[in-house]
């Protein structure tokens, strides 16, 4: 993850990819949008946007995949 991420990140930024990387794959950040708009330094409404979309396994949406994706958006843009 710390390869593909060009810009900063704050201790709760970094902590976070680093766990949505671990649960969904380095692959798969590689070629999202999310990792496009974090490295463009879009307005976070814009990252959190792609990072809620991360919600479907199989196809389908979770609810615990909704839930964990709110937590862990929220996180992000603690300071």
């Amino acid at each position: 993850m710390d390869r593909l991420v060009k810009v900063k990140l704050t201790e709760n930024q970094r902590g976070t990819l680093v766990s949505w990387t671990y649960n969904l794959g380095e692959a798969n950040l590689a070629k999202s949008t999310l990792l496009k708009r974090i490295n463009a330094k879009v307005p976070v409404a814009d990252i959190e946007r792609s990072w809620l979309q991360w919600n479907k396994a199989g196809g389908k949406v979770l609810t615990g995949l909704v839930r964990r994706r709110a937590a862990e958006i929220q996180l992000f843009k603690k300071p």
